[in-house]
Order: structure tokens, then sequence, then C-alpha cells
């Protein structure tokens, strides 16, 4: 049974891109990535991870940066569509940046699979460690939608990191599909039951209209960690534009200033309620006329070509939505665990991720 199950997971879950957007090649230099144009500062390498799979990873060194940043991507991308937004991101935070491509993903070797991506976040960490020497209390995690499975895989196993940042995450894969009140063995990323093991401080960011993973799935993440950072609720943003609002990045350049400020190892009473200026009350930011002229002059410009790759999900989730009604009309607990409703479930959480951040590679 629970080979079935695995085997589902990988067939419906997981949407590498197809093709991936880059190719890489061996030179006597090393890897090297061919069809997007790297700067001097960013490497590229693979990592052997311990199931055996060569990831492709990209670390971008930033000259100031006192932080670095392991960013787990979404669904349906890969390191050569991320690019940009990571340079971005290194550049205006003032950090170091590693991201990595899942096992299937762009020119990674291997199947996609759940375990498999914690296999692979592993490999990336263990290489942050031992081939640029960040420790563990100087990394950041950071988690978007899919990629917070991975992401509160390994923070709850890290004690001393820095801060995790999770965007867009679920609470389970099941979850996204159906309001279930508890963990069932099949269901895969349980990360609701794992976020009350993380010890450093967690960011929540969630659009309040986000159609593919409800925002209630980030605040009950949000209401179970140990060390709770003001959230950020973006009104209006929805499951893959955040970070083209002003809001965002405001919010997650504030966070890396005090996380830089707090003392590396905290003891159970300390709070990092005493670091903030204005703690423990939610972001939570309305849209207007105004902030979109400023989203439009930020460096995360909003692309016409998202507005039709988030109607195209919208019109999936609502195929998904009609099968789900067909498919429900007798459901029960007893039908919910059953491998046809995991089979749903996985294919809601591979919409999840669909296209999120590509219209940006494609800016002049």
């Amino acid at each position: 049974m629970g080979a079935v199950t695995s085997s589902l997971a990988a067939k419906l879950a997981f949407f590498p891109p197809s093709p991936p957007s880059y190719t890489v090649v061996e030179e006597e230099e090393g890897t090297k990535m061919r069809d997007v144009e790297l700067t001097e500062n960013v490497e590229v390498f693979k990592i052997k991870t311990e199931r055996g799979n060569n990831i492709v990873a990209m670390y971008i060194k930033n000259q100031t940066a006192s932080l670095t940043v392991l960013y787990s991507h979404g669904n349906a991308a890969d390191l050569g569509q991320m690019y940009e937004l990571f340079t971005k991101l290194s550049i205006h935070f003032k950090v170091n940046f590693m991201g990595y491509d899942y096992s299937g993903y762009g020119q990674s070797s291997g199947k996609p699979s759940e375990q498999n991506t914690y296999a692979d976040i592993e490999a990336a960490y263990k290489c942050l460690q031992e081939k640029y020497g960040a420790k563990e209390e100087d990394i950041v995690l950071y988690g978007q939608s899919i990629g917070s499975g991975p992401t509160v895989y390994l923070a709850a196993r890290l004690p001393n990191l820095r801060a995790v940042i999770l965007h867009s995450a679920i609470l389970s894969g099941l979850r996204v599909m159906y309001p279930v009140k508890r963990t069932y063995w099949f269901d895969i990323y349980k990360n609701i039951d794992k976020i009350p093991s993380v010890s450093c401080p967690v960011l929540v960011i969630h659009g309040t209209d986000d159609d593919v993973v409800d925002y209630s799935h980030g605040k009950q993440l949000w209401e179970h960690c140990k060390q709770k950072y003001e959230p950020l609720w973006i009104d209006g943003g929805t499951h893959c534009d955040l970070e083209f609002y002003p809001e965002y990045k405001k919010h997650l350049k504030k966070f890396i200033s005090v996380i830089q400020k707090l003392p590396c190892q905290k003891t159970e009473s300390e709070s990092i309620h005493d670091q903030l200026d204005k703690p423990w009350n939610s972001a939570y930011f309305r849209k207007n006329s105004s902030a979109r002229e400023t989203t439009s002059a930020s460096i995360y410009h909003k692309d016409k070509s998202r507005s039709s790759i988030d109607k195209r999900d919208k019109s999936r989730k609502s195929v998904d939505r009609s099968e789900k009604a067909e498919n429900g009309t007798h459901m029960h607990e007893k039908s919910r665990i059953s491998i046809d409703r995991f089979g749903e479930m996985v294919r809601s959480v591979s919409l999840s991720n669909i296209n999120c951040f590509r219209p940006t590679m494609t800016q002049a």
C-alpha cells in the first residue's frame, strides 16, 4: 500500500518544467549553466544526495552579507526561471543566496518525490556548511508553497537556525484539498505536525485571495510556531504574486534586519517579542492604486503574462473542484483515506505552484 501511495505522489504531486529552462555542461572550470546569463558572483554546481541523485544548485555571493538564505522553490519551476528573482533578493536584502532544483527538476537527476526533496535540501544544507563555511546560526531557510515541505522538515531538525520564512505554505498535502482535522498516514508534507518543533523565529507570508492554498493554512502555521514573528497577510495577494507587492519587500527587509541583531543562541525564556518595534500584530495590508503604482516602479515588476497564467490556474482549479463535487457525493472519513481520494488530493497539491515566478524571467 505504501509503495502505491508513494508512486501516486511522484506522478501527481510534482510537475517539473518540461523542457527545463536551462542546460548544464561540464567544463574544466566546473559545471556551467547554459541558456541563462549569469553574473560573476554566481556559481553553479552539482551535489550528490544520500539517495544517490545529483541535484543542480546555484550559489549567489553577496560581499556585504552576514546571512545566507537557502531557498526551496515552488512547483513547475527550476533554477533557470528563478535566477533573476534570486539575484534581486540577494542584492536587496544583502544576503548570500542558495537555490537548488529538486530531484527530477531542471537538470537534476532522479525522480521527484517527497522523500527525495528531503534528501535534496539536506544535501544543499550540507554543501553550504562544507563548501562555503556557513554556520547553522547564520542560515535562513525559505520555503515557497510546496517548498515549505522540505523547509519545515529540515528546520525541525536544526535547533540553532537563524530563521525560517514560509511563503504561501501548506499545512499538509491533504489539507489543501479537504479541511480535515487530523493527520492521516498517507498525507504528504505534514507541516502542521512539524512546525511546533521549529525553534527559531518564523515569518509567515500569505495572500488573502490565494485560491490554491487558502490563507488559513498560513494562519494556522503561524499559530503553531514557537517563535512567532509578525506575519504578513497581503490583502488581495494570490498564490504566485506576493513578491510583486511593495509590502513584501518592506516586511521581509525588516525581518532580515531584526534577525541579524538577534543573539545566535536563545534560551527557552527568551522571546523575539522583545526585539520588535511592533510585535505580534499581523501586518495586514490593503491594496490600493498608490500601492499598485509603487509596485510597478519597484524591482519586482508585475508581468501581464502572470495574469493569464493565474487565470489558467483558476481554470484548472475549477475543473478539479467539479471532479471533487462529482466524486464526493457520498464522502465520509473512510473514503477520504482511500487511494482514489489520495490521488485527487495530490493533484490539488500539484496545482499549488503551477508557473509560479515564471513571468519574472521573461522581462527585459
